[in-house]
């Protein structure tokens, strides 16, 4: 059986078909991420430049010669490449396990494609048992804590973690997540929020997803 280290590989490797040759594209965050950045320095020639959800991609984009651009000067975006935390078959996702939620949120919100990188092991039925987190204004932590618990999560906050933006990451617990589009639209609702960790209103267009045979698209 393949490890979910090679799978992410895999489903890294498929994801360089979907570029768009002489486009800028959207590029996130995580340890998927990481093989798919490592994969496009073979073919940097093809595109024209990216898009990065964090300093940490960003750093990684460079290194490779790959031009990092502000999303404030593109026109245009085609395509978002992305993991996620947890998906479902409706390609519905929670995402900030790596803290940059609000900044891949806005990069997938701008983008025309957004193609979903995924290992079997991120399949879900359900959305919930990775706790969904939620990127908060500092001052507001432990009221929206108080406001979480209310709804029958269990808030914790990721002590030592401060967001790209400055800001505090809450990640909540003993969630079923039956109706992720209304409740991304409640908690989005709630002073001192900033961004939470469902993409469900804007879901993934594309999931590949590695598994032992190779790699299956949904």
């Amino acid at each position: 059986m393949a490890s979910s280290d090679d799978k992410k590989r895999r489903a890294a490797l498929a994801a360089l078909d979907y570029i768009e040759d002489g486009k800028v594209i959207g590029v996130g965050t995580g340890s998927t991420v990481n093989h798919f950045i490592a994969a496009l320095g073979s073919v940097r020639e093809r595109i024209a430049g990216a898009v990065s959800s964090s300093s940490a991609s960003t750093a990684r984009l460079e290194a490779l010669g790959i031009p990092v651009m502000d999303l404030n000067d593109v026109e245009v975006l085609d395509q978002y490449f992305d993991g996620a935390d947890e998906a479902t078959r409706e390609r519905r996702l929670i995402k900030g396990g790596g803290a940059a939620l609000t900044r891949e949120k806005i990069v997938a919100a701008a983008a025309r494609r957004f193609i979903c990188l995924i290992d079997d092991g991120k399949l879900v039925r359900t959305l919930g048992t990775f706790p969904l987190p939620i990127e908060v204004i500092p001052m507001a932590r432990a009221l929206v804590s108080r406001q979480l618990t209310a709804l029958g999560g269990r808030p914790v906050w990721r002590q030592g973690c401060v967001t790209d933006n400055g800001n505090h990451v809450l990640d909540v617990h003993d969630l079923q997540i039956h109706d992720p589009v209304a409740l991304e639209r409640e908690l989005n609702q709630l002073a001192g929020v900033v961004t939470v960790g469902l993409f469900a209103a804007r879901p993934a267009d594309v999931l590949l997803m590695g598994v032992d045979g190779g790699v299956q698209m949904l």
